[in-house]
């Protein structure tokens, strides 16, 4: 009886295809080999990502946008692309924000001689030929500034305000010049947004309001910042000359650059993956963020050469103009708002150690995500955060498309960011293999799905 009781159970399961049954299968153990393999062959050559940053960083130089330097390493990430073996390799035309640094120094003048290093901040307006002399007032806040507005007129508001964190910290950087204007004051300058220097000033953009007048605006050291304020609370006078030749001019073409890995199925669904391809006109840009390219190139390049091609395209993606615009992001979506993107991944926080990648989107799609974080754990990389993405996706993930951005040990990242210290020497070339590993695995498995991730 039990024996022809189990046949009957037997022939009551119904038969399932194949493609059926894997969909029961956890995300997980279904890639669990394929990512093994990924991993082991993005670790078994230590420097190949960092090689390809170097060379490329080392060619274009500085590419703030606008710039010939910006085209120029532009022009051999295609040409390099092309070489690779990528699918629809382009340009996507956009046009940019072109500021000029041009000439700049800041020299004190009492209560003695020495000249300060300083960067202009992106998007100030700059000096007379002669420049301008002025006393410094020091503030730690804009709240001190507003209680001592009296005292500014006339003068050189110095924000000396310590890191703490940089959305925080930054805020001096972006609106210093409006408060310092605001007051009465002829020019602004601020503390290095960073939590550590030698003597390195860092750049970054900063804006204006059309309700007061424009004053020049620049980043100098926090050595420096902290020494005019222990003169000030000496009641020593500070007084310093600012010389800028900064200036904007009319915008300039771009291009977003691309290169594809074809789909075998479903070649109009698009998982995009990169960072952007311009950087300040300061250092090289290693971290910030040509690495975040190269990452995500490399690990399109790594699937290609393991026969790896998943049923969606990927596509990997320079996106220009981040740093002063966000150009690159906005004329990316417009230009592919008709396709469908199943993710968006981006890098732009440097590449060190991996830690996973921050993702934003369903609930649901979030479980899958967390499944394929798992395959990333015996690399250090499986942790999935609240939230994800970054300016250059961001455009099109408010549109609806999920997305990540991927997390890093960034407890230096902001020691190099935005000066000229950003160079590929700060960089690991085994932790970049280990992103590599992330974005191959992460894209891989989710462009290779059945279904789309779910948006609800």
């Amino acid at each position: 009886m039990r024996l022809r009781f189990l046949s009957l159970a037997l022939l009551a399961v119904p038969l399932l295809p194949p493609s059926t049954l894997a969909a029961q299968q956890p995300v997980a153990d279904q890639y669990r080999t394929v990512a093994n393999r990924i991993i082991a062959a993005a670790l078994a050559d230590s420097s190949v990502a960092w090689n390809r940053l170097a060379a490329f960083v080392d060619y274009s130089g500085p590419r703030l946008s606008g710039s010939a330097n910006l085209e120029r390493g532009i022009d051999w990430m295609l040409a390099e692309m092309q070489k690779d073996g990528l699918a629809n390799v382009r340009g996507e035309p956009v046009m940019v924000p072109h500021w000029v640094r041009g000439r700049e120094s800041l020299t004190m003048t009492l209560p003695r001689e020495a000249d300060v290093p300083m960067l202009g901040l992106g998007g100030s307006i700059g000096t007379s030929a002669q420049g301008i002399t002025a006393e410094v007032l020091v503030v730690s806040s804009f709240e001190e500034l507003t209680k001592r507005a009296a005292d500014a007129k006339g003068k050189m508001v110095l924000f000396d305000v310590p890191f703490t964190s940089y959305g925080e910290t930054v805020r001096y950087r972006g609106a210093g010049a409006v408060a310092a204007a605001r007051a009465g004051a002829v020019a602004s300058l601020i503390r290095a947004v960073g939590p550590y220097g030698m003597r390195t000033p860092h750049t970054g953009g900063m804006g204006y309001d059309s309700t007061v007048a424009r004053v020049p605006a620049a980043a100098i050291p926090m050595e420096d910042a902290m020494m005019f304020h222990r003169m000030q609370d000496r009641d020593q006078k500070v007084v310093v000359t600012l010389k800028m030749d900064a200036q904007m001019l009319p915008d300039a073409p771009s291009r977003n650059a691309i290169g594809e890995l074809t789909g075998r199925e479903k070649p109009r669904e698009i998982v995009v993956l990169g960072g952007h391809i311009d950087s300040w006109d300061v250092g090289l840009g290693a971290m910030d963020d040509a690495g975040g390219v190269v990452v995500a190139w490399e690990a399109m390049k790594l699937l290609k050469r393991l026969g790896l091609t998943p049923r969606r395209t990927l596509r990997v993606v320079g996106w220009t103009n981040e740093e002063n615009g966000g150009r690159g992001g906005a004329a990316y979506r417009d230009a592919h708002k008709d396709e469908v993107h199943a993710l968006a991944i981006e890098s732009d926080g440097g590449v060190f150690a991996p830690q996973g990648f921050g993702f934003s989107g369903s609930d649901s799609a979030r479980a899958i995500i967390r499944q394929v974080g798992s395959l990333l754990e015996r690399i250090g990389a499986g942790r999935i955060g609240a939230s994800g993405g970054g300016a250059d996706i961001g455009p099109i993930m408010s549109t609806g498309v999920p997305g990540m951005g991927l997390d890093v040990d960034g407890s230096k990242y902001f020691w190099f960011h935005h000066t000229q210290a950003d160079t590929p020497d700060k960089l690991n070339p085994a932790e970049m293999q280990r992103c590599v590993a992330a974005f191959a695995v992460m894209a891989y498995i989710i462009a290779d799905l059945p279904e789309l991730l779910p948006r609800k």
